[in-house]
């Protein structure tokens, strides 16, 4: 399965960065890179299950590749068939997303995976993504917005 999707390996673990042209993928998965992650593939992600498992790389005429926006076409360093556990869906900054959402997941080749919405060039982002992937999400929140 081709997915339209920037995608990065976190300790071993696929997060794929999905939203619509110009939403940030690139962009997040630059900011990720820079803080230790590797690349999987830039703007488009093969999807596939092996041994039972979700598994995530890039088709080969995009391997090691990416779009750094008033840079260019950059190559690095790329990570292949990594079990995918996050999903996160890029909105714009102006959009309204849940304070505190429950969660949700997305099914890819009939596997469940946990789905975020996060802001696409909100400076906290990638710190989110790396709390998500290092921390449970608690049941029930411990106190009820405003």
């Amino acid at each position: 399965m081709n997915l339209h999707a920037s995608s990065v390996a976190l300790e071993g673990q696929a997060v794929l960065l999905a939203g619509a042209s110009g939403a940030g993928k690139s962009d997040v998965a630059l900011r990720l890179i820079d803080s230790g992650a590797t690349l999987i593939s830039d703007d488009q992600t093969e999807l596939a299950v092996k041994d039972g498992v979700l598994v995530a790389s890039s088709p080969e005429t995009l391997a090691g590749l990416i779009e750094v926006r008033h840079v260019g076409l950059l190559r690095m360093e790329r990570a292949v068939f990594v079990p995918v556990s996050l999903y996160v869906e890029l909105t714009p900054h102006e959009q309204m997303l849940e304070r505190l959402p429950m969660l949700e997941t997305i099914d890819l080749l009939g596997h469940s995976v946990r789905r975020l919405w996060l802001p696409g060039f909100a400076a906290s982002t990638p710190a989110k993504i790396r709390a998500a992937l290092k921390y449970p999400q608690a049941d029930e929140p411990l106190f009820k917005p405003d």
